[in-house]
């Protein structure tokens, strides 16, 4: 990696940094199981509130005969940000 705070480096190739509060895909992004730690809550809990947000990346693999569907979810700081305001509002 380079010194420099500006850059880093791809394949060994210097590149310009892309602020995070512009790249969302750059943010930190939660597990399941990291927010239902830190927010105290079941994961069961976090998938439900989560399940329907916008800007929540969730990958899915599809039911087979021998295999079972999963789905992962990764919870942006931004959303679970926007998620926390709303519930304090609420209470």
């Amino acid at each position: 990696m380079s010194n420099n705070n500006n850059q880093y480096e791809v394949n060994g190739e210097s590149a310009a940094r892309i602020p995070p509060s512009s790249a969302p895909a750059f943010e930190r992004h939660f597990s399941v199981r990291e927010l239902a730690a830190l927010w105290g809550l079941s994961e069961r809990t976090i998938r439900r509130m989560f399940a329907s947000e916008p800007g929540v990346v969730a990958l899915t693999r599809n039911e087979t005969r021998s295999k079972r569907a999963y789905k992962t979810m990764r919870i942006p700081e931004s959303v679970a940000q926007r998620v926390y305001r709303r519930l304090r509002r609420a209470s």
